[in-house]
């Protein structure tokens, strides 16, 4: 049950952090693009790949503490439900550009930092 309550707090400061990375770069972004949920989403793809990779192959940290960032923060940082609800709310709104550019951006993007990440941790 401890670990439970750990992976909990974890999300509880991941989703704390998610808000505000989030917010600055939205607030710092002169559009109605989802700059800052875009941001998060690319942090957090690189994070996990590089968390995963780097204690694969150095032990970093133990199997229950990998958990904890990637499954507690990370699960909490990364805003998927967040960015289905923003392009729902811009296809309601007809801005059919930035719903296209904004998939197609975090999809891409996300995958292409998720093995930048996992090079980088094993590069390491």
């Amino acid at each position: 049950m401890d670990k439970f309550i750990w992976i909990a707090f974890a999300g509880a400061l991941g989703s704390l952090a998610r808000y505000g990375v989030a917010t600055y770069v939205q607030r710092n972004a002169d559009t109605s693009f989802p700059w800052g949920v875009f941001a998060v989403n690319m942090l957090g793809s690189f994070a996990f790949g590089f968390i995963w990779a780097y204690s694969e192959d150095h032990g970093w940290v133990s199997e229950d503490m990998r958990t904890f960032a990637l499954a507690g923060f990370l699960g909490a940082f990364t805003t998927f439900s967040t960015f289905a609800f923003d392009n729902a709310q811009l296809a309601r709104s007809s801005n059919w550009q930035f719903f296209v550019m904004n998939i197609v951006l975090a999809n891409a993007a996300g995958i292409a930092l998720a093995f930048a990440g996992l090079r980088a941790g094993k590069a390491i």
